[in-house]
């Protein structure tokens, strides 16, 4: 069977949990190195590689296999792993013909798997299940690009029988999550049961295995869907908005339907009016080239979906990032832009009175890490593309609210001009290429910051206490009385005034002394001398009376409102002890 004219190439997904081996994977499938690009190992943006036919067959090993299929290729799409792109990755599951949910066999499902597996189920998207990694089962003997049965059977009975043990905890967490799978070679039928294919991407062993299924599932997907018969206008995905030398603004965008030409009326998503302009060149990416990392694009008069190109044309800025590119023609015009004027108002962000503000080098990366924010529940009061300037220090140093006096930038830049004011305004700014870390700096230094005011104000306000004084202990009647006390609850200090037991200020604490040697503090537990200017004992204070240090009005509500979590069982005892004496005759006392 021959390649058939005016098919479109089968677009294939890549899914998983991050650090799994996705862009591994197509990186010994495209015999390159991407993933070593990526800021963290973790792949940022969407990207898109074309793998010809020709290219499959050679790494499958059987040339014969030009004649079986009518396929022109595979469009693998790989996206990003973390959890903080899960719009991003819809968009992907939304894309795919196909899809590889890539999981690492030796550490099982993880939730951005379970994610992979929802999205893919919603989009009702056929896919097969990648078991990875398994070079790093104790004791593997690889078999460098060799089928999986291949390298199976040159295992010891050990290493195999470690190998099913946790192949089948693939299946059985598939079985958990709702699906039916087995051994990719056991499957008869895809569409009822999920192959599931054991591979290493880093020894190549399995990937045979793997491509001859996804070609018998698009070729047996084609079949029943005349949807790839790709002669239409063409319909395609924004994923990156760049600046090209020589170019001006470009586009990297999927072709998933129709047909795109060099001349075409293009309309494209922005946060306005739709952008309406002319195609000025169309340029393609080498064959085995991610389209993100691409130097050097051939310039050609049109492409077929699905494919992933570069285009240049006038007026692209302020195009959205996982908007959609749509070719009009004279007589759709109006249509055409009514459409993807719909399209965008689904992709709009909404924002909060208050909160911190975030930058991002793409709509979609802005989207990512607005959803990842939100469910953190961190409220936003800005959210905007590019970098990060003067004018976005000064609104940021304006807020009163020191946690939100803030700027998170992702994949962007601190303009010259606003470099200056971070430091003379004291403006906070989080910058980096992986968001999750981004989101975790964020958390980490709130944490840090509210740590440091508690203890500072800490430091200044008094402690709930609690002490009895003890029998026979009276050493001293009075100017100052002189007594032996036990600390009950909390901790006295010196300095302090003391209450009885009926809210009255009867004296103040003027020293302790804890076997002969003078203290500062007393905590719970401790028995000291304690001298009192004030009482006389035997008239404001006797033996037995249970005491308090006198807290203020104003401290009371800070210990109750902002820093009860963080004391101690004896301090909070303490605390309600003396709230309760002061609130008898005044229920709205330090409230």
């Amino acid at each position: 069977m021959v390649v058939k004219d005016n098919l479109r190439t089968p677009i294939v997904c890549v899914m998983g949990h991050v650090d799994h081996g996705k862009t591994s994977l197509l990186d010994m499938i495209r015999g390159s190195a991407v993933v070593s690009g990526e800021a963290g190992a973790i792949t940022q943006h969407i990207g898109a590689t074309e793998v010809p036919i020709s290219a499959i067959v050679e790494k499958c090993g059987n040339p014969g296999l030009l004649d079986k299929f009518m396929v022109p290729g595979l469009l693998f799409i790989d996206t990003p792993g973390h959890h903080a792109f899960t719009t991003l990755r819809s968009r992907g599951g939304a894309l795919a013909d196909l899809a590889v949910v890539i999981v690492d066999i030796n550490e099982g499902f993880k939730p951005q798997t379970i994610e992979s597996l929802n999205i893919l189920q919603q989009h009702k998207t056929p896919f097969v299940v990648v078991a990875n990694k398994i070079d790093k089962i104790h004791g593997w003997n690889p078999q460098k690009g060799a089928p999986f049965m291949t390298s199976y059977n040159k295992q010891s009975e050990h290493v195999r029988g470690s190998l099913d043990t946790k192949f089948y905890e693939v299946v059985g967490e598939l079985y958990n999550n709702g699906f039916s799978s087995d051994r990719y070679d056991r499957v008869n039928d895809f569409q009822h049961n999920i192959g599931v294919i054991p591979i290493s991407a880093i020894t190549g062993e399995g990937i045979p295995d793997l491509l001859m299924v996804l070609l018998g599932l698009a070729q047996r997907f084609l079949e029943s869907n005349l949807h790839y018969n790709a002669e239409g206008p063409g319909v395609g995905t924004v994923l990156e908005v760049k600046e090209e030398r020589g170019l001006g603004t470009t586009l990297d965008l999927i072709l998933y339907d129709g047909v795109l030409k060099k001349g075409d009326t293009i309309v494209v998503g922005c946060l306005g009016e739709p952008i309406q302009t002319k195609v000025r060149a169309v340029l393609k990416p080498r064959a085995l080239s991610e389209i993100n990392v691409e130097d050097k694009f051939k310039q050609v008069s049109k492409v077929t979906a699905a494919v992933g190109v570069k285009i240049s044309a006038p007026h692209l800025d302020g195009a959205l990032s996982g908007g959609s590119v749509r070719v009009a023609t004279a007589e759709t015009l109006d249509a055409v832009v009514e459409e993807v004027r719909n399209e965008v108002e689904d992709v709009q962000i909404d924002t909060d009175q208050s909160g911190i503000t975030i930058k991002a080098d793409t709509i979609g990366s802005l989207e990512a890490l607005v959803n990842e924010l939100k469910k953190e529940d961190i409220p936003i009061r800005k959210a905007d593309v590019g970098d990060i300037s003067n004018r976005d220090i000064m609104e940021a140093f304006a807020i009163e609210d020191p946690f939100h006096s803030v700027i998170v930038g992702f994949n962007v830049n601190i303009l010259p001009d606003a470099k200056e004011k971070v430091q003379s305004t004291g403006v906070k700014v989080f910058m980096n290429d992986v968001i999750y870390r981004l989101i975790d700096d964020y958390r980490d230094w709130v944490k840090e910051q509210r740590a440091i005011s508690e203890k500072a104000v800490s430091e200044t306000i008094v402690k709930p206490a609690m002490f009895t004084i003890m029998p026979d202990c009276v050493f001293r009647q009075s100017k100052p009385a002189v007594v032996g006390v036990r600390v009950i609850g909390g901790t006295i200090k010196t300095k302090v005034d003391v209450t009885t037991g009926d809210g009255t200020v009867v004296g103040i604490v003027k020293g302790l002394q804890s076997r002969g040697e003078n203290v500062s503090v007393a905590t719970i537990g401790m028995e000291v001398a304690m001298s009192i200017e004030g009482p006389t004992v035997g008239r404001q204070i006797n033996e037995g009376d249970i005491l308090h240090a006198n807290i203020p009005e104003r401290h009371a509500k800070i210990l109750e409102h902002e820093l009860y979590d963080s004391l101690s069982a004896d301090e909070l005892e303490a605390l309600d002890s003396f709230l309760d004496i002061k609130r008898r005759d005044n229920p709205f006392w330090a409230k």
